[in-house]
């Protein structure tokens, strides 16, 4: 209830005629800034009492009580609060110098909580999606902007704390950042956890030769013992895994970690391994090329690659099938493109403080097409079509920390249908 209630405030959705408690009159000049962090609610307030203006904190609660309850008339952090809002006015509260805080009960149309209560207790995934059609284009695609920057600011951030872990090294973050896209969202985190166990500079210590890339990665995903059957390049890679672990003091991973570990699809954890082994052979100045590179094409060439010959006729090892080349295909090179080049340029830009960079990766976006998995079918059913990758980057922003987190109160489309503007 108070989470409505900080809603109501902060979008000024309350009746006009607010009133103390004691029944003086109370204008709102200004709701004050949001404080998501510890104190009063809402801070640098501006109220008009008796054509006095007064100006300070608010605070909110559902009713009277929880102001002691919360400890804030013993708190000297609360001494600035010039109103508490609530719902319910109970009792007389005082602040931690003994002044008793003037108080009003907020009032608000009945049909704001019918809404929020309709949209926060819905049965499905997107609670507006019978709304979203009556949405104006314009309200929608001011939306689409925020969540996308939101988007690539998360994941920014993200970078920015890798790069710091990797003792500020662009590439081996951009290789760490790969090896995660080719997990492909379901095994994202067990390929960065492959990388971050596996660091860049033994890889770069092979060259080019694949056969024992291979046989690093195979070996520290824990996958070189995962088959009973056996054939003469799994020996091959068990005795090169065997004498580069011991090597660089190396600590395989669980081959639990990895998921759909034995689907036959081109997209199992085995065959994308052995993808990104080939990626890998090649990978000394990649990510200068890519931070450098102003097409989307150059960088597609960069990363089109196929696995080695063993694995056109095999899906695991020993077992041999029917032949079918195991190269990157275009939507895959799209996501790839837009899970980690995007994100990798967009922080280089932010770190070395050059919008160049920023505007370079928003662009990609802007020209890869729209990605296609559920979250975007899903909200192309409800009406919301996307063009690019930039507006589903968005869509998957909506509704991973918006709808299934329910937070409509901060989303503007729910703001739009609560407030029935």
């Amino acid at each position: 209830m108070e989470q409505i209630l900080h809603y109501v405030w902060k979008h000024r959705l309350f009746q006009n005629d607010l009133t103390m408690t004691d029944g003086t009159p109370i204008e709102v000049l200004d709701v004050g800034l949001y404080n998501t962090d510890q104190g009063p609610d809402f801070f640098n307030v501006k109220i008009k009492v008796n054509d006095n203006v007064w100006a300070g904190n608010v605070e909110i609660h559902t009713s009277s009580e929880e102001w002691k309850h919360h400890k804030h008339d013993t708190d000297k952090g609360y001494n600035s609060v010039i109103l508490h809002v609530v719902e319910r006015a109970t009792c007389e509260i005082r602040n931690e110098d003994g002044r008793i805080i003037p108080q009003c009960e907020i009032k608000y149309p009945k049909h704001i909580k019918e809404n929020i209560d309709f949209l926060l207790s819905a049965d499905v995934s997107v609670p507006c999606c019978n709304y979203l059609r009556d949405i104006p284009s314009l309200h929608i695609n001011g939306w689409i902007n925020s969540l996308m920057l939101e988007r690539l600011e998360r994941k920014s951030g993200d970078i920015i704390r890798l790069y710091e872990r990797l003792e500020s090294s662009w590439a081996d973050v951009f290789y760490v950042i790969l090896s995660r896209s080719m997990g492909f969202g379901l095994n994202s985190d067990a390929f960065e956890r492959l990388a971050l166990s596996l660091p860049l500079k033994y890889i770069l210590k092979q060259g080019d030769n694949l056969l024992q890339i291979e046989a690093l990665l195979f070996g520290q995903a824990g996958l070189l013992s995962e088959s009973d059957k056996t054939d003469s390049y799994l020996e091959r890679l068990k005795q090169e895994y065997d004498f580069l672990r011991n090597k660089y003091s190396l600590i395989p991973l669980s081959k639990e970690i990895f998921r759909n570990l034995r689907s036959r699809p081109t997209g199992s954890p085995v065959i994308r391994i052995a993808q990104l082994a080939a990626l890998l052979q090649n990978i000394q100045g990649v990510c200068a090329k890519v931070l450098s590179s102003k097409d989307v094409g150059q960088i597609r060439l960069l990363f089109q690659v196929n696995a080695s010959e063993y694995w056109q006729t095999h899906y695991f090892f020993g077992e041999e099938s029917p032949r079918k080349n195991k190269y990157i295909g275009d939507a895959s090179l799209d996501v790839m493109i837009i899970n980690a080049v995007v994100p990798l340029v967009f922080s280089y830009g932010k770190r070395i403080n050059d919008e160049s960079y920023i505007d370079r990766a928003i662009g990609f976006l802007e020209t890869i097409k729209p990605e296609s998995n559920s979250i975007i079918k899903q909200f192309a059913n409800y009406g919301l079509m996307s063009r690019n990758a930039y507006d589903t980057q968005a869509l998957i922003q909506l509704k991973r920390e918006y709808c299934e987190k329910r937070k409509c109160l901060y989303c503007r489309i729910g703001y739009r249908i609560l407030s029935g503007k």
